[in-house]
C-alpha cells in the first residue's frame, strides 16, 4: 500500500441508493439480523445485477471526493453483520430467534442449532469486484465473532464463549480468504465490545485474536456507540477500548465527532494505527473542513499522524447520499489541510 499522511477511508457502509433498497423501511426498524429481503426494491432476478452497478457507484463517490483508502460501501448488505452470519452453517435463519439489540430492545436473530462452520467464501467476490473496480488501497469488512455471539439465539453450545469461538475460526477463514484474493486491509466489527464490555473482557478478546490468528495482512477492528440513526445518546468515553491494546490487529478505528470523546484514552493504544471518527453522522449537515480538520488535531498530542487515519464515526448508510458525499469531501479536504500543516 503507497498512502500519504493521514489517509481518509470510510468506516464501511455507504448511503446505498433510494431506487435499490427502501430506505423509509431500512432506517423504520433495527438493524437487520436476520435476512430481510423484502427491504429490496429489485426482483430478484436482477438484484445481482443492480447491486453491482451501485456498488460501482458507491466506489467512483468514493474516488471522486478524495479517499484513498476505498470499500464497497456494503452495498450487498442489508446490515454490516447479517450478511455474513446468515450465511453460516449451524444456524437456522429461517426460524429466528430473539436476542436483545444494544439499545435493550429485542431483535429476531438467528438461531444457533449447530456447529458454526463457514462452508465456502461470502465476500470474496464482492472483494475480486472491488479490486477490479478501482486501483487505489481496498479495505473489506466483516463481523466480529464476540458481535455475531451477540446477536444470536444459542440453542446449541454449553456457553456464549463456545459460540464466539466456532465464529472466530469462521471469521479467521474469511479475513485470510480475503487477504489471498487481493485485499490490502480487512476490518472486523466488534461494536458489542462496546455494548458489553463485562462480556468482552471475560472472552471477546480472546475469540478476537482467535479471529486474528495466523493472519499476516493489515487488520483493522472496529468499535463504535452504535448507529447514530438509532443510537442517539453517546457516552463520555467508551467502556471497552484500552483493553484493545492486548488484541493482535494493526489498526483500531473510534468514534469521536459526535461524542467529543476525551481523546487521552489513546496514550493506551500508541502502538496501533488509530482510525479516528471525525465526521458527525447524527446529522445530514456537512461539516466545513476546518471543523473535521479540528476534531483531527484533537488527537496530534497522543497520537502522531503517521499513526492515524481520519474516517466517519462509523457507517454512513443511514445519512442522504447528498449528505453522505458532502461528508467525504469535507473529509477528504481536511486532510490535505493538515498535511500541509505537518508534512
Amino acid at each position: 500500500m503507497s498512502l500519504p499522511l493521514l489517509p481518509t477511508s470510510l468506516v464501511g457502509s455507504y448511503a446505498q441508493p433510494e431506487w435499490l433498497i427502501d430506505r423509509a423501511k431500512l432506517a423504520g426498524r433495527f438493524p437487520p439480523r436476520v435476512r430481510a429481503k423484502e427491504l429490496w426494491r429489485i426482483p430478484p432476478e436482477h438484484i445481482a445485477e443492480a447491486q453491482d452497478d451501485a456498488t460501482v457507484v458507491a466506489i467512483r463517490l468514493q474516488e471522486e471526493a478524495g479517499l484513498d483508502i476505498l470499500t464497497d460501501g456494503e452495498i450487498r448488505r442489508e446490515s454490516y453483520s447479517n450478511h455474513f452470519a446468515t450465511a453460516l452453517e449451524g444456524v437456522d435463519v429461517d426460524n429466528p430467534g430473539t436476542a436483545l439489540d444494544r439499545s435493550g430492545h429485542p431483535n429476531p436473530v438467528p438461531r444457533i442449532v449447530g456447529p458454526i462452520t463457514r462452508p465456502r467464501p461470502v465476500e470474496v467476490a464482492d472483494l475480486r469486484f472491488l479490486r477490479a473496480h478501482t486501483d487505489r488501497t481496498i479495505k473489506m469488512t466483516v463481523p466480529g465473532p464476540f458481535t455475531m455471539s451477540q446477536q444470536a439465539q444459542n440453542d446449541h453450545y454449553p456457553d456464549a464463549e463456545a459460540a464466539a469461538m466456532d465464529y472466530a475460526a469462521a471469521v479467521n477463514a474469511e479475513v485470510k480468504d480475503l487477504f489471498a484474493a487481493g485485499a490490502d486491509i480487512v476490518q472486523l466489527d466488534e461494536p458489542y465490545m462496546q455494548a458489553r464490555p463485562d462480556a468482552a473482557r471475560a472472552y471477546g478478546l480472546k475469540a478476537l485474536n482467535a479471529a486474528l490468528d495466523g493472519v499476516t495482512g493489515t487488520t483493522a477492528v472496529h468499535i463504535c456507540f452504535g448507529y447514530a440513526a438509532i443510537i442517539h445518546e453517546r457516552p463520555e468515553g467508551y467502556s471497552f477500548l484500552p483493553e484493545l491494546a492486548g488484541c493482535s490487529t494493526d489498526q483500531i478505528s473510534i468514534e469521536t465527532a459526535q461524542s467529543g470523546l476525551d481523546l487521552g484514552v489513546l496514550s493506551d493504544l500508541t502502538d496501533k494505527t488509530i482510525i479516528l471518527g471525525v465526521l458527525d453522522l447524527s446529522t445530514p449537515e456537512v461539516e466545513s473542513v476546518e471543523t473535521v480538520a479540528a476534531r483531527a488535531r484533537r488527537a496530534f498530542d497522543r497520537i502522531p499522524p503517521a499513526q492515524l487515519v481520519l474516517a466517519p464515526d462509523c457507517g454512513m448508510k443511514y445519512l442522504p447520499r447528498d449528505s453522505a458525499f458532502g461528508k467525504m469531501r469535507a473529509l477528504a479536504g481536511a486532510a490535505r489541510l493538515l498535511r500541509d500543516e505537518v508534512g
